[in-house]
């Protein structure tokens, strides 16, 4: 029987993460749902953890957009930024 050409298995079997949200909204909502859901104490022990590292990567990608954010802010304000009035 011939051998298929699909890819070879690898040591992880956990299916690819899910693409990140286009718009930092996108992401605050589903980090938000994902916190309700985490909190509710109602996981299994595998889906708490696959929750947890989705939110580490929503948060790290919220964390970057407002430093993209910010430091287009310090450009227009001169690179200085000033309190909200």
């Amino acid at each position: 029987m011939a051998k298929s050409s699909a890819a070879p298995a690898t040591a992880s079997s956990a299916p690819p993460a899910p693409a990140l949200p286009a718009t930092y909204e996108a992401a605050l909502r589903e980090l938000e749902e994902l916190v309700s859901s985490l909190e509710s104490g109602q996981l299994p022990l595998d889906q708490l953890l696959a929750g947890y590292q989705r939110g580490a990567q929503l948060l790290a990608f919220c964390k970057s957009r407002l430093e993209v954010v910010e430091n287009q802010v310090r450009v227009l304000e001169g690179n200085e930024l000033k309190p909200w009035a």
